[in-house]
């Protein structure tokens, strides 16, 4: 295919993202490729299920895999250890082995789900991901970090396991809902501002909706890049997390609510107006981040109460004894990863709320 693009992520062990339309009709050959027939776990959510499974299903079966599936309501709220458990004995059920495989189909939470089972069954087996979100496309499906939610707050339980092949089919995005759409798009311009001013400015100007495939592209690379020099996100991978730690913290307000990438819109304008009102910043960023979201579909604030988003983000991954790593945009395309105690999360939130 003449828009196929193909990323190697080069940890241990290797593996490639395929960017492509009619990857989903495609994937049994392809995964073929990469290991001999096997029992193939399909694990996908009620929402995805009458899409997309059928396909799957005849694909890997035509290919000589043995084909099971598990599917679980879909939404946020099934990102716990009920949902674990069921996916885990299912796999028990079907006796797969450490030489079969299970397969991700569709969004984050699925990616998480049947990751984090696949990374704790028979203390780890092979799995796949085949995302149909542009969330899961630009971010979620590349990495290996797995995980559930508990009640103190987001991700909190979880391992790392890369994947043995991402298949991106850029067919699916054309079935997603523009709410749906635009949460990919906050991972997206997150991205953007990470790195790369160039890449932020196709969200000011409409690209991300006209030639999805190259921004995909564009983000996993770099995505790939960090991932490979901090798999285990011991320093550099922590900017990833760019208005993640307002984020989360939007999500559990809300009760999970409020879906993860408006959540992470709004975290994000919300570091950026704090950064910026604090002499954080090396130029005026918060506005024009603020007008990239809304052009979006997205948001850049929140009604949350600042004391509720500061407790709400006291139980983040990121914190480390009395303190919190906080990314900090100082322009577009250059972030830093900035410690500050506990203690002064409460008026950096406040900022940013009043910036």
């Amino acid at each position: 295919m003449c828009d196929r693009r193909s990323i190697q992520v080069n940890t241990t062990p290797a593996y490639a993202v395929t960017i492509a339309p009619g990857l989903l009709a495609d994937c049994g050959p392809r995964l073929r490729k990469l290991m001999p027939p096997c029992r193939m776990a399909v694990v996908t959510d009620s929402a995805v299920a009458p899409l997309y499974l059928e396909t799957v299903e005849k694909s890997l079966s035509a290919a000589g895999f043995s084909v099971c599936s598990h599917v679980f309501p879909a939404g946020e709220g099934s990102k716990n250890f009920s949902t674990l458990a069921n996916i885990l004995e299912f796999l028990a059920e079907r006796r797969l082995t450490r030489t079969d495989c299970v397969a991700a189909l569709g969004g984050g939470v699925t990616g998480d789900m049947a990751g984090f089972a696949a990374a704790v069954y028979l203390r780890g087996i092979r799995y796949v991901q085949l995302p149909t979100t542009l969330l899961s496309a630009v971010d979620s499906s590349v990495g290996g970090k797995t995980a559930i939610d508990l009640a103190a707050g987001k991700n909190l339980a979880g391992a790392f396991l890369q994947p043995a092949a991402v298949l991106c089919d850029t067919d699916c995005l054309a079935s997603l809902p523009k709410d749906v759409f635009a949460d990919g798009a906050a991972e997206a311009i997150k991205t953007g501002v990470l790195c790369d001013e160039s890449l932020f400015a196709l969200f000011e100007d409409g690209t991300l909706a006209v030639e999805p495939g190259a921004v995909i592209a564009r983000c996993v690379a770099y995505k790939a890049g960090v991932v490979e020099r901090d798999e285990k996100e011991q320093g550099e991978r922590k900017l990833l997390n760019l208005g993640h730690t307002v984020g989360h913290a939007i999500e559990k307000c809300s009760g999970y609510a409020i879906p993860h990438g408006h959540a992470v819109a709004a975290g994000l304008a919300v570091m950026a107006r704090a950064a910026e009102a604090l002499g954080w910043t090396e130029e005026p960023i918060a506005g024009r981040i603020a007008a990239c979201l809304a052009k979006n579909g997205l948001p850049a604030g929140t009604n949350f109460s600042p004391e509720a988003l500061a407790e709400a983000a006291s139980a983040d991954k990121k914190r480390s004894g009395g303190d919190i790593t906080l990314v900090v945009p100082k322009k577009i395309g250059l972030c830093e990863l900035k410690k500050v105690p506990v203690s002064e999360l409460l008026p950096v939130i406040q900022a940013g709320l009043e910036g």
